[in-house]
């Protein structure tokens, strides 16, 4: 399979028949993967849809390809889900982020909890928000996905519950009584039509308080079971149901 890349933030739209300039960054993607023009490789703009393309020239600073038919193939699973995940330490945001991305997360949510860790905020959130998209892309090169989920910027736990919206909203916490797979098995249609927020604590979990606040604000409480999951497994656990469940896979 020709190596795929992510040509989204470049100015020229993507045409059958035309040369496209390749952006900077995927010109040194090109030559750490050692291409040679007459190379085939895809190229997406993360709006959906993918292209067929062969490198026509490449020099240190720029490279040219030739831009062939569309693909219209998508590899979306038949939900969305948006993953509010409580800022875990090291390289676990970063690790899960890449994950969630291959099990067809839709957009990511990274909120500022009581018990994290990391504390973000000013231009240090922004350079995170940043990086973390850039995961995004190179997930979405790897795995196949021509839509590219976003990463929210950074924000508090409160001020995200006020404005979180309506519908299917599930707090994940070792202390539900209904069982993910059960609530998926009442609300198929309702999760297929409509999508699903998954919130999911930091390392410690939320606090009782915040948990509370989410109750009140209109979320259902569900488990995966009685093991409690680490911060960086519980949402791609809960993805991977969801995926079983709803035919993602």
């Amino acid at each position: 399979m020709p190596p795929r890349f992510f040509v989204g933030s470049a100015d020229a739209a993507l045409a059958a028949g035309t040369d496209f300039d390749l952006p900077e960054a995927v010109v040194r993607h090109v030559q750490v993967l050692r291409l040679a023009p007459g190379d085939a490789i895809t190229l997406f703009d993360g709006r959906g849809g993918s292209h067929a393309a062969t490198l026509l020239d490449l020099g240190k600073r720029h490279a040219l390809a030739r831009v062939g038919e569309r693909d219209n193939t998508e590899t979306e699973p038949p939900f969305r889900v948006m993953l509010a995940q409580g800022l875990a330490g090291g390289d676990k945001m970063d690790w899960l982020i890449e994950k969630a991305v291959e099990l067809g997360v839709t957009a990511i949510q990274p909120l500022q909890a009581a018990r994290s860790v990391v504390r973000l905020s000013g231009d240090r959130a922004q350079k995170r928000q940043a990086h973390w998209q850039a995961l995004v892309e190179a997930a979405c090169e790897q795995c196949g996905r021509n839509r590219l989920p976003a990463v929210a910027p950074v924000t508090n736990l409160d001020t995200w519950l006020r404005a979180a919206g309506e519908g299917n909203r599930l707090l994940v916490s070792p202390r539900a009584d209904q069982s993910l797979p059960a609530y998926a098995a009442a609300n198929r249609v309702s999760l297929l039509a409509g999508g699903v927020t998954l919130l999911i604590g930091p390392e410690g979990g939320l606090a009782p308080e915040e948990e509370d606040a989410a109750l009140h604000a209109g979320f259902t409480a569900v488990s995966l079971g009685p093991r409690i999951l680490r911060t960086e497994t519980a949402g791609l656990a809960c993805l991977a149901t969801l995926n079983a469940l709803l035919g993602g896979f």
